[in-house]
């Protein structure tokens, strides 16, 4: 069962449902062998795993389902070994990633971690990092992933942030072995900054912000650094309380005054935020940078290698004097290239910016680089898991092309997509097609001409309708293809008699079906008015942004995209009326579409309930939505 066509393998499937009519395993009555390896075999053929997730096989669904949900082990183990397939495909082609790159000490056993910040939905840039850290962790070297919140900003972080994380990585396939919280050891943080005060590696500081980065900048000692361990202590002490005077002060390490690399110049590793935290609610006033935490709490739990992005390489430095400052197990730092898109923001200020002034209706918009919104324009897990794990752990830092993302997704979605058509409704151009026998009818075509996805009703008729950009490039007695249906032959083109306007106010046509569809140069689609014609609505979407890469100084506002969602109200042939939740379809000429939540009868059609269309390979992005009210206010 490796045929990618559905077609080849269609009979053993078939033979397989009938054997498990009755049965809940293959053989016996519990887990055998042959369930693991014929579900095996299934859920790496992306093309039988999609077609028995629609459910086409009654029972192999039924049994598939009920062997995954009881032996989740075996989902884990089949899944691991798929991604381990595909990234050694990429290793060994041509622009492949590599993988080998030399951690240290990997004899020792391998520890990973991914620390997300909850302070805002997970984006495509933080799927790399977790997807990596889980690769080296669980694939590389069958070590341990730790999942660690780091929540020390009282100021942005909510219960909510962490819930979707943990979720979104759920759905990518991450499961760590064990969950940690920074605040876990806020107690531990805070008495080695005690330590440091003490040793004379930390000092207080109330330097002004704008003072303190022009000192940072020139590299000039703040006036506070020979201040006495008691003195510094003493400040320590009124920041724990929250005191008026304490507030002014913040901790810093006693590093460097003037080293080339800024990050070394005595950070701040403690500030006084008196406002209650997500989890420990009133018991701290103060709270630990990253820069401090992060090597802090990597050694207490055993973490061997932080991998993160290019983006700390500076930082590394100071990751290693916190180490042997306070005198902590080693901890080895590897840098990886940081996911970076055209035309997008992964910055979670600037998101969350978004998303509180209202640029996009929320963190799982189909415009933003969230998991959330990748996956609500229709991008599957399998797709999402193969593009970044592509990118391999390379430091070459490279802006990606979202073209590439969605060409990765649509080899996917392409053998589960069943073909519909629609109509813009706009100036729909009458047309009546001469030599058509008989009254209204209708044939059962194949939904998919590759893939055996079932059929679908297609309506024939003397009066259709066409769209109108596709009849404003009809000539006189030529011939053209209708799609589904066969050639047929331009006999007259009327024109509006408005003098303002281009469009063509109808059509006449002449079936030629005995004529070759590979010598016309035009496939259009059409829809019979005599069939129950479906309204929807097709949403584009564009980029947030109009600037492929934003430099240093560019202010976000002057290059925000001013038009980004353009809607069309459209006919869609009958089959449409039957789509399910979570259907995938494409609209001829048009792209494919994700059914989310359909609407629940009302005509306005409302933002959210609705389902994802791929546009043509000239849209901006490739994305767009579909919404249809329910049957009782179709077309007639």
């Amino acid at each position: 069962m490796i045929a990618p066509n559905l077609k080849a393998i269609e009979s053993p499937l078939t033979e397989l449902d009938a054997h498990l009519t009755l049965r809940s395993y293959i053989g016996g009555y519990s887990l055998s062998r042959a369930d693991i390896y014929v579900w095996g075999i299934l859920r790496s053929n992306r093309v039988a795993y999609a077609y028995i997730k629609q459910g086409l096989k009654v029972n192999i669904s039924r049994w598939f389902n009920f062997i995954e949900e009881s032996n989740a082990w075996i989902s884990e183990a089949v899944a691991a070994a798929t991604t381990s397939k595909a990234i050694g495909k990429s290793e060994g082609t041509e622009g492949g990633a590599s993988y080998d790159i030399g951690l240290q000490d990997t004899s020792k056993g391998v520890v990973t971690r991914f620390p997300p910040e909850p302070s805002g939905y997970l984006h495509i840039g933080h799927a790399k990092a977790a997807l990596l850290n889980d690769y080296f962790a669980h694939q590389k070297y069958k070590g341990t992933l730790l999942l660690r919140f780091d929540d020390t900003n009282p100021l942005k972080e909510k219960q909510e942030f962490e819930n979707s994380i943990v979720e979104d990585l759920a759905l990518m396939g991450i499961t760590a072995d064990k969950t940690s919280h920074t605040s876990d050891y806020f107690q531990e943080l805070y008495e080695y900054c005690v330590q440091m005060l003490k040793e004379g590696t930390a000092y207080a500081d109330n330097t002004p912000q704008d003072i303190l980065r022009d000192e940072r900048f020139k590299g000039t000692a703040s006036k506070c650094r020979d201040q006495t361990p008691e003195e510094n202590l003493a400040r320590f002490e009124e920041m724990k309380a929250a005191t008026d005077e304490g507030k002014k002060w913040f901790i810093r390490a006693k590093i460097s005054v003037d080293d080339p690399n800024k990050a070394m110049r005595d950070p701040v590793i403690y500030r006084c935020s008196p406002q209650p935290h997500h989890r420990t609610g009133d018991t701290w006033k103060i709270y630990p940078t990253y820069d401090f935490c992060c090597p802090i709490v990597d050694a207490m739990e055993g973490v061997t290698h932080a991998l993160r992005t290019t983006e700390y390489k500076d930082r590394d430095a100071q990751y290693q004097w916190m180490l042997k400052a306070l005198r902590l197990r080693n901890v080895y730092n590897w840098d990886f290239a940081r996911l970076n898109m055209i035309r997008t923001l992964l910055s979670k200020r600037k998101l969350t910016k978004f998303v509180n002034e209202g640029v996009v209706w929320g963190w799982d918009d189909p415009r933003m680089p969230t998991v959330r919104g990748i996956r609500r324009r229709g991008c599957t897990v399998p797709a999402l898991q193969e593009f970044i794990l592509k990118q391999g752990p390379s430091k070459n830092i490279v802006n990606q092309d979202w073209s590439s993302f969605w060409a990765t997704n649509k080899k996917y979605i392409d053998p589960v997509a069943a073909r519909y058509t629609a109509i813009a409704k706009e100036n729909a151009c009458p047309v009546t097609v001469v030599g058509v026998t008989g009254g209204p009818r209708h044939e059962d075509k194949e939904k998919h001409a590759k893939y055996s996805l079932g059929t679908k009703k297609v309506w024939y008729s003397a009066s259709i309708i066409m769209e109108q950009e596709d009849v404003q490039t009809l000539a006189q007695d030529e011939e053209i293809t209708l799609m589904n249906w066969g050639n047929a032959i331009v006999r007259k083109i009327s024109h509006s008699l408005n003098p303002f306007s281009k469009s063509i106010s109808g059509v006449e046509l002449e079936l030629h079906l005995q004529g070759d569809v590979k010598k016309t140069q035009k496939k259009l689609t059409w829809l019979s008015n005599d069939q129950e014609l479906v309204p929807v609505e097709l949403v584009d979407f564009d980029h947030l942004i109009t600037k492929d890469k934003l430099e240093e100084g560019d202010e976000v506002e002057d290059f925000l995209n001013p038009s980004t969602e353009t809607r069309i109200e459209a006919w869609a042939d009958c089959n449409v009326a039957n789509l399910n939740e979570n259907d995938v379809m494409q609209f001829d000429r048009k792209g494919y579409v994700y059914t989310t939540t359909l609407t629940n009868g009302s005509t306005d059609m409302p933002v959210g309930t609705s389902a994802w269309i791929e546009r043509s390979s000239t849209a901006s992005l490739p994305y767009s939505l579909i919404s249809r009210p329910a049957k009782a206010n179709r077309r007639p």
